[in-house]
């Protein structure tokens, strides 16, 4: 750790911007953090099922599994974002920057800080709402398809 301390803002956003490959966890926590190392894989296998989707056309049933965890994934760091943005000056310290005052000014909020959150705000909602509306709407169209096979 810096002499500085982990700073709650540049956790924020690198838990929005690039929380999907554990950017967060690596600065927070150093490049041990296993789950860190974990978070690429469903963002991953997301992009893939973009891949298949684009390449193959949106009957690929596999990519009705594989696209909603991108969405979730994304969703999920920017909900990081969110709690990292909202969690109070003294709680951050203690959390992240134990050696340092409770009210070291690593876990001071500003205006970067209020901009992540609602960027994080739009981005989380945008993706999990893409993402469960493509999941839904799949199912039910394959539901429809089915019951037209059992009814022929």
């Amino acid at each position: 750790m810096t002499g500085r301390g982990k700073n709650k803002t540049l956790a924020a956003v690198l838990a929005v911007l690039g929380g999907t490959l554990g950017l967060h966890r690596f600065y927070l926590r150093g490049l041990g953090d296993w789950i860190g190392w974990l978070h690429p894989i469903p963002a991953a296998l997301g992009w893939w099922g973009v891949d298949r989707v684009l390449t193959y056309g949106q009957d690929d049933k596999l990519s009705w599994v594989l696209i909603p965890l991108l969405g979730m994934t994304i969703a999920a760091s920017c909900l990081t974002g969110i709690v990292y943005a909202l969690t109070d000056r003294e709680k951050w310290n203690r959390w992240f920057n134990p050696t340092l005052p409770v009210d070291a000014n690593a876990g001071a909020t500003h205006w970067l800080t209020i901009a992540t959150l609602v960027l994080a705000l739009l981005m989380g909602t945008v993706a999990f709402m893409g993402s469960l509306a493509f999941g839904i709407q799949r199912y039910f169209e394959y539901q429809i398809e089915e019951a037209r096979k059992i009814s022929q």
